[in-house]
């Protein structure tokens, strides 16, 4: 038996996804990926494949529209057409993934690959001895198939040595299975929907991981998207204002963006990505 190949991989998927290619470019279009018609005609009767960094980006797009596993497509590329291919498993961009897969193994991640992210707004308080007092956060997500009852948070504090949170569900959710790693400073969290969701439909839910004291140190705060998001807002409130302050974003490539933003009257600053990610997006500051 042969194996499976890019091209017939990728027929396989369009025929039982049902969609026709012109389909198909609109929805990455949406997402803010532009492929041809005749470059995905091309890619799905072999006569070419996705080589560029662009092309290569664009497949993991495509492996979400056409509901597929998480490299279905692009692990068939073979290391010639990967080059730095994109890392879209759940430990993606997350400095140890072996150590982030090994934790995550407790929860249930299934559904994880069929929620669209609508929408993330993380509110981070740093308090007046420098210290990460808590966040909030909230997502909008969307269900692309019938079953998907949860998400799964991943919090990883610097500081090892200082206790890991308390999650706290604020709305539309409550606690399932909570896995630690203190030594790692890791904490995974199942945030369990108040039922099952059906395709299409759309959830908000809202959490807060509080610290305990003493605070782990502020110096930065990023959030990372193995998947893409359409809107990304992050909001860091500061009680003692930072000397400096940067905002840096992570591109799926690893290719790292710093600019220098000013804080609010208020002693805040704030940041919205708009159809961003895989990558990672974030401020750092200093004292």
């Amino acid at each position: 038996m042969s194996l499976p190949d890019f091209a017939s991989t990728l027929r396989g998927a369009v025929a039982a996804r049902g969609l026709s290619l012109d389909r198909i470019r609109d929805h990455l279009a949406r997402r803010g990926v532009s492929v041809s018609l005749a470059t995905l005609s091309y890619w799905q009767t072999g006569r070419s494949r996705p080589e560029r960094r662009a092309s290569v980006a664009a497949v993991a797009h495509l492996e979400e529209v056409l509901a597929l596993e998480p490299g279905a497509l692009s692990s068939l590329l073979g290391p010639a057409q990967r080059g730095s291919r994109l890392q879209t498993g759940i430990s993606a961009f997350w400095p140890v993934p072996a150590v982030i897969d090994d934790v995550v193994g407790g929860v249930d991640t299934r559904w994880d690959s069929r929620l669209t992210r609508i929408s993330q707004h993380d509110r981070v308080a740093v308090g007046p001895e420098r210290g990460e007092r808590s966040y909030v956060s909230r997502q909008v997500l969307r269900a692309e198939e019938d079953g998907p009852d949860r998400w799964v948070v991943i919090m990883h504090l610097d500081e090892h040595d200082r206790p890991l949170p308390l999650i706290r569900p604020l709305h539309n959710c409550r606690l399932g299975r909570v896995v630690t790693r203190p030594a790692d400073g890791l904490l995974v969290a199942e945030l369990l929907f108040r039922s099952p969701l059906r395709r299409g439909q759309t959830v908000i839910t809202e959490h807060e991981l509080v610290n305990h004291a003493p605070y782990p140190p502020a110096t930065n705060y990023s959030r990372k998207f193995r998947r893409p998001v359409h809107e990304y807002v992050l909001e860091v409130t500061f009680d003692a204002l930072p000397r400096t302050c940067r905002r840096v974003v992570q591109d799926a490539d690893g290719t790292r963006r710093t600019s220098g933003v000013r804080l609010d009257e208020g002693g805040s600053v704030l940041g919205v990505a708009l159809k961003f990610g895989p990558g990672c997006y974030g401020f750092e500051w200093t004292w």
